[in-house]
């Protein structure tokens, strides 16, 4: 889903939701490092270099990049880019 939202300023508000197995929000900072995961190799598919390098991606425009979550409840990715650069 993708809105932009002209009257809180020139940004894109991106978001992304999922059915997925969510994770705990406390550990929202350890999921967008590098080779991090949450879960124990082999459990789950994934390098751990994913979200690395959308955060990358979205920083060097500028933009933020978070996610709300709850286990076993999937997870949302917002993703918010300037208009402009």
């Amino acid at each position: 889903m993708r809105r932009c939202h002209f009257a809180e300023g020139k940004f894109c508000r991106i978001t992304v939701k999922d059915n997925g197995i969510g994770f705990d929000e406390n550990y929202l900072d350890k999921i967008f490092v590098i080779f991090q995961s949450l879960n124990e190799r082999g459990t789950y598919e994934g390098t751990g270099i994913g979200l690395a390098i959308a955060k990358k991606i979205v920083e060097k425009h500028n933009g933020i990049i978070t996610a709300k979550s709850r286990v076993d409840e999937g997870a949302t990715f917002i993703i918010v880019l300037p208009l402009e650069q």
